[in-house]
């Protein structure tokens, strides 16, 4: 995550995601990318756990933990509970694709709730500053699992495949993300974007966040 300077940068730069898909459901998008998650998380093993993935100086293990901790704070402030307590990344427990499974279906849930999109959320981990508005929250969920659920289908040696709408909606938000010295920030959310040049918008997406679409060659 970032830090506080950084996060208003971001933030202030990111405002446009109030009214960006506006025609776009973002809770319905956003549930099927943590189901897709979920779905390929279901195929990890213990001996997964210690696997690189795209997610630099992260292990497949690592990638849950944060990846857990998110859903749970993300989940704690669509209710306006800002407490950095429940960011906090844990140790996986002894079943860690039901323990993702669980973390997952939580922020779906909390999301699927009536005017989340009109509410104030506290993100601590971003900054503690101001609130961002539910649009923008959501916003930055769905694309956080847009892309994670790709690294940890390219870690496990998976493919992962988006309905169209899916990518529609994640793409312009892709773009909205800022560039230049915020990537490079310690904790920054993505890296500096990549040279890419095909003709899918997933691999795009990834381009345009950091990722490199042929990893790990």
């Amino acid at each position: 995550m970032t830090t506080d300077s950084t996060a208003a940068d971001t933030t202030r730069e990111l405002n446009s995601l109030d009214t960006l898909g506006a025609g776009i459901d973002l809770i319905s998008v956003h549930a099927r990318a943590l189901r897709a998650s979920i779905d390929v998380v279901s195929a990890v093993t213990t001996a997964d756990l210690v696997k690189p993935t795209p997610c630099a100086d992260w292990t497949l293990h690592g990638l849950l933990t944060h990846s857990i901790a998110q859903h749970h704070g993300f989940a704690a402030a669509s209710r306006g509970n800002g407490d950095p307590a429940l960011w906090k990344v844990r140790p996986l427990g002894p079943d860690p694709v039901a323990e993702y499974r669980a973390a997952a279906e939580h922020v779906v849930a909390a999301f699927a709730e009536d005017g989340v999109l009109d509410r104030q959320f506290p993100l601590p981990e971003f900054t503690t500053d101001f609130t961002f508005s539910g649009r923008q929250a959501v916003s930055f969920h769905f694309i956080d699992y847009v892309v994670h659920t790709w690294d940890l289908a390219r870690t496990l040696g998976r493919t992962i495949t988006f309905d169209d709408d899916v990518l529609a909606a994640a793409l312009p938000i892709a773009r909205s993300v800022p560039g230049g010295a915020l990537r490079t920030a310690p904790g920054a959310a993505f890296a500096p974007e990549v040279p890419w040049s095909g003709n899918s918008a997933l691999d795009d997406i990834l381009a345009m966040l950091g990722r490199s679409p042929n990893w790990p060659g």
